[in-house]
């Protein structure tokens, strides 16, 4: 049974839903999945408190079981995505040659799009080629908020 809750966070409601002992998806905004009990389970407690400590610049890494539904190559990229360090960002190119398919930024690109899990998967964390920010499921202005915040955190510890 999928359960669901919608979080406050610094950048708006976000829905987290779970499936068991895993969470299936992070999104902005309330969207409830069609069928989900709205339960603040002790496993979204656990994320949204995980949440907070990221936006406080407490926490670069999240402790969560995560079941995001995907094809392989999908699951490969998210993979990917989760070694790239907290303040730091990479490109779709680099993500398609760091998966072994380095014609496929295209499709990477579309793996991103479909990342399940906002933030906990950091999809924001890859950007063009040249530098550029490109399309985020949360919007630019979301997108540049969350790498503002990671590179300003990452630069206290650094000091």
């Amino acid at each position: 049974m999928h359960t669901a809750w919608v979080l406050d966070t610094p950048l708006g409601p976000m829905t987290a839903v779970s499936q068991g002992d895993a969470l299936t998806a992070l999104t902005f905004g309330e969207r409830l999945p069609p069928g989900c009990a709205l339960e603040r389970t002790p496993l979204i407690a656990n994320a949204a408190a995980q949440l907070g400590e990221y936006f406080a610049g407490k926490r670069q890494a999240f402790d969560l079981p995560l079941q995001p539904r995907g094809t392989a190559f999908q699951q490969t990229v998210w993979q990917a995505l989760q070694q790239i360090p907290y303040g730091q960002t990479r490109s779709y190119g680099f993500i398609a040659a760091a998966v072994g398919r380095p014609q496929a930024t295209r499709a990477v690109g579309g793996a991103n799009h479909r990342n399940p899990l906002s933030i906990l998967i950091p999809c924001h964390r890859v950007i063009g080629a040249d530098g550029s920010l490109t399309g985020y499921g949360g919007g630019l202005h979301i997108k540049q908020a969350l790498l503002l915040l990671e590179q300003t955190h990452a630069k206290e510890l650094c000091t």
